[in-house]
């Protein structure tokens, strides 16, 4: 049997083990690119672990390490804060501002899970205090992120706008931006009525009442005109059992009618520490994981005794997760199996039923590894047929584009890995199998409806 097969048997088996049993995926891939590696694959230890996703480990590690502290001290409960006051307290519109914010970071150069990891630990921590659906949350941020993604200066933006100039093929960098922007929109839109937005309209968070009154400091969410209500949380309950972490009772009103938010000196700290990993990463183009590490130690420096239990909320099952999946497809790329079947799809002859193929081809591989590496692979194998004229090259990039990033919702992938380490109040299992559902809808649906809309009228 060829590598090329085993290694999708191998893969196969490995989500067939992980569904039934409670068994950590990453450790059964670990497995996998042990024994297919060497046994059928041929390589070394030493190979397979170059594969290893050091950097993703690194940034999972050093994010949430230093968002972890970031709650202990209230600095996360102060921005949420700071978040309701700039949109009168309007539940509902916090999913559209983390998605409009992501948006605008990668839009402006940020990588995807730069943004992301910024931006994740914040909606979430919202989310829970609220009653936001953390899914919706989680996800908008992301497509948010995605949104933004091709703009003519952003990272994918550059590489996909490369890629075609350097084959000679018809070029539209505002075209592939749009598109992919007002396809996550629509996403987004989806989102917001499928998974609780509805209800969250006309709720608004209102001031926080002190714990001698009752509610334990927590903010009480009121519809318009409606009595004082209970407080609501993630999973339905005061979150924290009895007020913000790091605050203290009546500190803060959320709405921006009453007095603002009481900042400490650890707070003061923790928000120059995110704004140095932002400027860093961002600006500097800085490894975010190696800046969060360093930025949460010295934080830590200061206050050594309060901060000991922060390394014990670093998600480490996610870790292992994502470790051991991403290694086994290195694996699968050095068996040649994404070329195997690349070339299959290529030998069928029919240009529009191609790049349908290419979406998916996209779409699937682009939810284990690397969007930016699959898009320059999805293009490269869609240019012999492109090159005909029989289709239109532009609306074919953008649906590669769009199909080879909306799947990073996945929970293997950088952006929803670092949501699910981020979910606050949450159980996590069950958490990661709804990120896994809605990863596995996108993955059927979202390649064929980016197919659809790109690629159909430029064929007609």
């Amino acid at each position: 049997m060829s590598p090329e097969i085993v290694t999708i048997l191998a893969l196969v088996a490995i989500f067939a083990i992980a569904t039934f049993l409670p068994i950590n995926m990453g450790a059964l891939a670990f497995v996998a690119a042990f024994l297919v590696g060497t046994l059928s694959v041929g390589l070394s230890t030493d190979d397979i672990l170059a594969g290893f996703p050091a950097e993703l480990v690194v940034t999972l590690i050093g994010v949430t390490y230093l968002f972890a502290i970031a709650q202990s001290n209230g600095t996360v409960d102060l921005l949420v804060r700071v978040a309701v006051r700039l949109v009168g307290g309007h539940v509902a519109a916090i999913p559209w501002i983390m998605f409009g914010v992501t948006a605008l970071l990668t839009a402006i150069g940020a990588l995807s899970p730069a943004a992301v990891a910024i931006i994740a630990p914040i909606a979430l921590t919202f989310a829970a205090r609220h009653g936001i659906n953390p899914l919706l949350m989680g996800m908008m941020v992301i497509h948010g992120a995605q949104g933004g993604g091709f703009s003519p200066i952003s990272v994918y933006g550059v590489t996909v706008n490369t890629i075609v100039e350097g084959e000679g093929l018809p070029s539209s960098p505002v075209t592939v931006f749009l598109g992919s922007l007002l396809f996550n929109i629509a996403i987004g839109v989806v989102l917001f009525l499928a998974l609780g937005g509805r209800q969250l309209v006309g709720r608004k968070v209102a001031a926080q009442v002190p714990a001698h009154a009752g509610h334990g400091g927590d903010p009480v969410v009121r519809g318009h005109g409606a009595a004082p209500g209970p407080a609501v949380g993630g999973g339905g309950g005061a979150v924290g059992g009895g007020g913000a972490v790091g605050g203290g009772a009546g500190d803060a009103v959320d709405d921006g009618t009453g007095a603002p938010p009481r900042v400490t000196a650890d707070q003061v700290l923790t928000l120059v520490g995110l704004a140095a990993v932002a400027v860093l990463a961002l600006v500097f183009d800085l490894d975010i994981g190696f800046v969060s590490i360093t930025v949460a130690t010295v934080l830590a420096l200061f206050a050594a005794a309060r901060y000991k239990g922060a390394v014990s909320q670093i998600s480490w099952s996610t870790v292992l997760l994502i470790a051991g999946v991403l290694t086994f497809v290195f694996v699968l790329q050095e068996a040649g199996t994404i070329d195997y079947v690349g070339e299959a799809v290529i030998g069928l002859g029919v240009p529009l039923l191609i790049a349908l193929l290419l979406c998916y081809i996209g779409g699937v591989v682009s939810a284990f590894a690397s969007s930016t590496a699959i898009i320059g692979v999805a293009i490269a194998l869609a240019v012999p047929f492109l090159e005909t004229g029989e289709i239109g090259a532009v609306g074919v990039v953008v649906a590669l584009s769009v199909a080879s990033t909306i799947v990073d919702v996945s929970p293997f992938s950088t952006n929803g890995a670092l949501v699910l380490a981020n979910a606050q109040d949450v159980d996590r299992d069950r958490f990661y199998k709804q990120i896994l559902g809605y990863a596995a809808i996108v993955v059927a649906v979202g390649p064929f409806l980016a197919w659809l809309v790109f690629v159909v009228p430029g064929w007609l």
